[in-house]
């Protein structure tokens, strides 16, 4: 009974540690790299890549193949001595081993090994492209989250001094130094601030369920994350030049690497297109033997029939391509049009690269002045809140504005949250430009 009621109590703790455990950004990003499944296909597009890799070597060794068969003639058969027909059983066993192995084939297996090895490259490319992606949107959604849970923190902040000032203002009225009419003002303020408050509550609840879903959490009605609030990152990518970072970016980025291993994809294309226009060697060697036997005439023993029956053969093949309906130089040049566009590609990807590294550059400056601009705007309009707020306790303001004041307080407290996290952002996309990691936010 002790035992069982041990037993229980285990289940209820650990069940609570369950409920209560709070992410940080580096457990959803190596959760999500762990399960999410478009970062498992690619997984599978690697093995895949893998194994084409490993059948290209399999072109560079011979084939060994054995064969074997059982006849039997049943019925009506000559008579070798008297050529009378007659009623006889005749048995045939045969059975043969034989290799075969490509001496030249254009360099068509060299070629097909090279690119297989590029390939293997490209799809660990993509692999890691798609990591990239996830860990870029996993960290937005964690800051979303962050942003949002700021924002309640604020309204409700905001609706609590309310709250106070209803208290005060109903003295005032009550005294006789303010009109009724400041109390239904301040009242209907609460009105909207709880409203507020339910709206942000309800933001923050989506936001959490846009990360869990991403994380593909199914217990997302108690998925948290960590309550920390960060500060700016340290912007030591600022100081350096949106040309800098392009560099940087060409060697660190995956979507280029890929664009580059697409290229020398298609110069294997075309390399081993023009091996199907050169001559082809093969070899082969095929050894057998049989044995038969019939009720019309004695035949030798099994050993004896297998060693007088061996044969051996060896064959040399010579294929030379001469015309195929224009179907090899149509492919050739099918291929080099493929490289064509290849080359194309990777030069519109550096292209566009170097207009996105340069555009979020400039967010990011823009993201930080705005900032500091909405700091600014925020202790304005702090001091003018205090001072209408004296003038408003005093009885030398009215409700209306009074209002005015606090919620253009209120709106820049706001500017100051987005701004913040709009930057922290921005920054952190131009550290996985310059290959930096951007699960750091201290």
């Amino acid at each position: 009974m002790k035992k069982s009621i041990i037993v229980i109590l285990l289940l209820f703790v650990a069940l609570g540690q369950a409920q209560d455990k709070k992410w940080t950004l580096l457990e959803c990003v190596n959760y999500a790299l762990e399960n999410n499944i478009s970062i498992k296909q690619s997984q599978l597009n690697v093995e895949l890549a893998d194994l084409a890799k490993k059948d290209a070597i399999g072109n560079f060794l011979p084939s060994l193949n054995a064969s074997a068969s059982q006849n039997w003639n049943i019925g009506l058969s000559q008579d070798p001595v008297t050529f009378n027909a007659v009623n006889a059983t005749a048995k045939n066993l045969s059975g043969s081993i034989g290799s075969s192995v490509d001496i030249f084939r254009g360099l068509q297996n060299i070629n097909t090994l090279r690119q297989a090895k590029i390939n293997q490259l490209a799809s660990q490319y993509q692999l890691d492209k798609m990591k990239d992606d996830t860990s870029l949107f996993v960290a937005n959604a964690f800051l979303q989250i962050l942003a949002n849970r700021e924002q309640l923190k604020v309204l409700q902040g905001q609706n609590s001094v309310t709250k106070e000032n209803i208290k005060n203002t109903q003295e005032l009225v009550d005294a006789g130094v303010l009109p009724q009419g400041d109390l239904l003002e301040i009242n209907a303020t609460d009105a909207t601030q709880e409203q507020q408050i339910i709206n942000a509550e309800n933001a923050l609840f989506l936001s959490k369920l846009s990360l869990a879903q991403l994380l593909q959490i199914k217990d997302y009605m108690s998925f948290d994350v960590v309550d920390v609030d960060y500060g700016l990152v340290p912007q030591d990518v600022l100081n350096k030049t949106p040309q800098e970072i392009f560099e940087k970016a060409k060697d660190e980025l995956n979507d280029i690497k890929i664009a580059r291993t697409n290229t020398e994809i298609a110069e294997y294309d075309v390399k081993i297109a023009k091996g199907a226009q050169l001559p082809s060697l093969t070899g082969s060697y095929r050894f057998g033997s049989n044995y038969f036997t019939s009720d019309l005439f004695d035949t030798p023993s099994f050993e004896t029939q297998l060693t007088d029956n061996k044969s051996h053969n060896f064959n040399i093949g010579l294929n030379i391509p001469i015309f195929n309906g224009f179907g090899l130089r149509n492919n050739v040049k099918r291929n080099k049009v493929n490289l064509e566009r290849a080359k194309y590609q990777l030069e519109q990807a550096e292209l566009d690269l170097e207009s996105t590294v340069y555009q979020a550059y400039n967010d990011a400056k823009n993201s930080r002045k705005t900032y500091e601009a909405a700091l600014k705007t925020e202790e304005a309009r702090r001091l003018a809140y205090e001072y209408a707020k004296e003038r408003y306790n005093v009885g030398l303001s009215n409700a209306f504005d009074f209002n005015q004041s606090r919620t253009a307080y209120e709106n820049a407290q706001s500017d100051v949250i987005r701004t913040k996290y709009d930057y922290i952002f921005r920054v952190k996309i131009l550290d996985f430009y310059f290959g930096l990691p951007i699960t750091d936010l201290n």
